[in-house]
């Protein structure tokens, strides 16, 4: 693929501690996607905020207000892990739908494609910008934009199964089903305004476990044991 829009879950890059980063995890990511990279897969990236918050962490608190902390936590993770990159030898560019002084840039395709033409990994923060739209509308919302090739979808969890496997040991696992059983079953793989824009404009998804060893390499070199989302 030339191009691909890449979901990491916040909680995944916390590793063990479940909150904040672990930079070994950070580290290690880094050094896949610069594999990506090097190979010339133009990369851009979303990183959900998990690890610090969740728009329904507070029932005392405005839903607006809470999703705007969300954001926020997705700039603070975008900026982490695009520095993490950087050390690991690649060029990095922050891109938000809103301004944040001089720390990050505003989205545009046309900023965006830009940054991809000189070799940059390019982070989406912010979300949409909006609240009530979660980092999986925003997700699928750039990989439209930036017409990507497919989302890749690292989770802490190894692909789509057709119950929660965390409270079901006997959860099946799915190879492959289309975006529409995803619609139909309610199975979560992203929200339901995710799964929708993904079927209106025919963007497949790859879901596969972050922790594995070598998955994101892996999941696009053709060893990919995850859960494919044909469309």
């Amino acid at each position: 693929m030339s191009r691909i829009l890449l979901k990491l879950s916040g909680e995944a890059l916390a590793g063990d501690k479940h909150h904040g980063f672990d930079e070994a995890t950070v580290i290690e990511v880094a050094k896949q996607v610069k594999q990506i990279v090097d190979k010339g897969t133009q990369v851009g990236i979303v990183i959900g905020g998990g690890n610090f918050w969740r728009g329904r962490t507070s029932e005392t608190i405005d839903r607006t207000k809470a999703d705007q902390i969300g954001m926020l936590a997705t700039v603070m993770n975008c900026i982490y892990v695009s520095e993490i990159f950087r050390y690991v030898g690649m060029k990095t560019a922050v891109l938000t739908p809103f301004e944040c002084g001089n720390m990050t840039k505003l989205f545009s395709k046309d900023r965006a494609n830009k940054y991809f033409a000189h070799d940059m990994v390019v982070f989406f923060a912010g979300g949409t910008g909006h609240p009530y739209f979660s980092t999986d509308t925003a997700t699928v919302l750039r990989a439209i934009e930036i017409e990507a090739d497919g989302i890749y979808l690292a989770k802490s969890i190894d692909g789509v199964y057709d119950s929660d496997p965390k409270t079901n040991p006997a959860a099946k696992k799915y190879d492959e089903l289309s975006i529409e059983e995803v619609v139909e079953k309610k199975l979560a793989v992203v929200d339901l305004t995710a799964s929708i824009m993904c079927l209106e404009n025919k963007m497949p998804m790859y879901v596969f476990g972050l922790n594995e060893e070598n998955s994101i390499v892996n999941a696009l070199t053709g060893k990919f044991n995850g859960t494919k989302v044909t469309v």
